[in-house]
């Protein structure tokens, strides 16, 4: 019978061999990780919790469990213009489970070499399955969200919708073919977090976040922090082909409101317009910030429109309480 692992194993057969990389003095094994900053900018940090049963489904394969939450993470530091440096992982396990552990580590450690971050501390505790990671890296050219002005022309970054698609098919409330299954798992567990996107649109953005909530709700972040409203086509929306597969005429509310794509939205001045279509990125243009201190005059800090009206969609966006 093979002997369940305890804390200090865990650490030990699993996590303790993550390569050592940039700015790591010393990683794993002691009290405290020590780090050497870069030498010039600043570092940028963010933590995210997935909780099993919330954020994905507690009998999901840990490798894809462990590639999701890296990547969510990592696509914080894409949305302020942050090279990956580091990450910490504080895992909450009901059991010590070697199977479980085994595919969870390869899932997060392949992850992490892909994208060039290094493991550098953490913590296991007995308890409801959940997933904790802080993730910390360098910007010399940081994106913030309280850039935004009123004229600039409003971007996301490449197809939305997918995920938020996928998610019936994930929690297996919905039935699907091979490949529609294959498609909607790589949506839902393995978002690409736009760091090259990120690093192109830098000396141009005057504002930029993730797209995790919604675009709509996310977009409304942009427009409270720089104390501004938008206006949007929903035309414009670059719909992801998944979505209209799966979800047929309710795709673009999904696209508009879903979450959990990781594009970026971002906002650029009118005269650098010409140098960001220069660059070749899937980018498309959506909308325009209008004036308004943060509001528009309804009370919304975006204002969707479709065929020359209004939009309100059903739902706001994901919410967390």
């Amino acid at each position: 019978m093979q002997a369940t692992p305890g804390e200090f194993e865990i650490i030990r057969d699993y996590f303790a061999g993550a390569p050592r990389g940039e700015g790591v003095v010393l990683g794993i094994g002691d009290d405290c990780a020590l780090l050497q900053p870069p030498a010039d900018g600043l570092l940028a940090t963010s933590v995210d919790t997935l909780v099993a049963g919330r954020h994905f489904p507690a009998d999901a394969d840990p490798a894809a469990i462990a590639a999701r939450a890296l990547r969510v993470n990592l696509s914080d530091l894409a949305a302020m213009n942050a090279r990956p440096l580091w990450f910490t992982l504080a895992l909450t396990l009901p059991h010590s489970d070697a199977e479980w552990l085994r595919g969870f580590a390869d899932g997060l450690l392949q992850t992490a070499q892909a994208y060039g971050v290094s493991l550098v501390g953490g913590d296991t505790t007995k308890g409801p399955l959940s997933i904790t990671i802080q993730v910390t890296g360098g910007s010399t050219a940081p994106l913030r969200r309280d850039g935004a002005s009123v004229g600039d022309a409003v971007y996301v970054s490449g197809p939305l919708g997918a995920a938020a698609a996928a998610l019936p098919l994930v929690l297996g409330q919905k039935l699907a073919g091979d490949s529609e299954r294959k498609e909607a798992q790589r949506a839902y567990y393995f978002p690409e977090p736009q760091l090259a996107t990120a690093a192109a649109i830098a000396p141009l953005a005057s504002s930029a976040l993730d797209i995790s909530d919604g675009l709509l709700a996310d977009l409304g972040h942009i427009c409270e922090q720089s104390r501004v409203s938008a206006d949007i086509d929903l035309h414009a929306l670059p719909v992801a082909a998944i979505a209209r597969q799966l979800a047929g005429e309710g795709a673009l509310e999904l696209a508009a409101c879903g979450g959990d794509d990781y594009q970026l939205c971002f906002t650029v001045p009118q005269e650098r317009i010409p140098e960001l279509e220069q660059l070749g990125l899937e980018a498309v243009r959506i909308g325009t910030v209008i004036e308004g201190a943060g509001l528009s005059d309804n009370g919304e800090r975006v204002r969707a429109w479709l065929d020359g009206e209004r939009w309100f969609p059903e739902s706001a966006g994901y919410q967390h309480f």
